[in-house]
C-alpha cells in the first residue's frame, strides 16, 4: 500500500517568505471525496548538532522561540539551504553559537519534523575533538550557552526542560547508545 491515494486536482500559493512556503492544494482524498490540503514547504533542512568533549559533556543553547513564546534550551541548531551540504551549516552553526570547532563530525539521526503538515527534514551530527574559539551568533539571537554532563542533558529531556523535537530525538538516541554500549 506504498502508492499515494491522493489525487491533486488543483493548487494555490497562500504564503512565501525566505524560510517557508504554504500551499493550499485541491484534492481528492483516499477516500474518493472532494477535499483541501495545505502543505508547508520549508526552505532549509533543520540541522543540529551534539557537541561532545572528552569528558562526556555537551553545550546546550538556549533562547527564546517566538512562535511558542517561551524559552528553550536546546542542542545547537540551524538551517541548511536546500541542495546545499547540511554537514557545512551544522559546522558554521557550531561555530556560530557556541564557538566550538571540531574534528570528527558523525551523522547521527535524520527524521522527518511534522509530516502530516510539513515536508521539513532534520539531520543531527554529533561533533567530537572539539577546539574553543569566539562565538558570533546572529544579530536576532540572544543566546545563552552552558556545558552540562551528557548524562544531565538526558534528565532534561526525561524530565520535560529540553521539548525542542530534534534536540529531544537526537538526545534520546544517544542515550540509548550510551545505554547499549554499556550493556556489552
Amino acid at each position: 500500500m506504498e502508492n499515494n491515494p491522493w489525487q491533486i486536482t488543483g493548487e494555490k500559493l497562500v504564503y512565501d517568505n525566505p524560510w517557508i512556503r504554504l500551499t493550499e492544494y485541491q484534492v481528492i482524498d483516499p477516500a474518493g471525496g472532494n477535499g483541501i490540503y495545505g502543505k508547508v514547504h520549508f526552505k532549509n533542512v533543520a540541522v543540529g548538532v551534539i557537541p561532545v568533549d572528552d569528558e562526556n559533556h555537551t553545550w546546550l543553547v538556549g533562547q527564546f522561540r517566538f512562535p511558542l513564546q517561551q524559552y528553550s534550551w536546546e542542542i545547537p541548531e540551524g538551517g541548511a539551504p536546500v541542495g546545499s551540504d547540511p554537514l557545512q551549516s551544522a559546522q558554521r552553526e557550531l561555530k556560530e553559537e557556541t564557538g566550538f570547532t571540531a574534528t570528527h563530525w558523525e551523522q547521527f539521526l535524520s527524521m522527518h519534523m511534522t509530516n502530516s503538515v510539513a515536508d521539513e527534514w532534520a539531520i543531527v551530527y554529533i561533533a567530537t575533538g572539539l577546539q574553543a574559539g569566539p562565538s558570533s551568533p546572529e544579530d536576532t539571537e540572544q543566546l545563552q550557552i552552558k556545558r552540562v554532563p551528557l548524562e544531565h542533558a538526558f534528565e532534561m529531556v526525561e524530565k520535560g526542560e529540553i521539548t525542542d523535537a530534534i534536540s529531544v530525538a537526537a538526545l534520546l538516541k544517544l542515550q540509548l547508545r550510551y545505554q547499549q554500549s554499556k550493556q556489552k
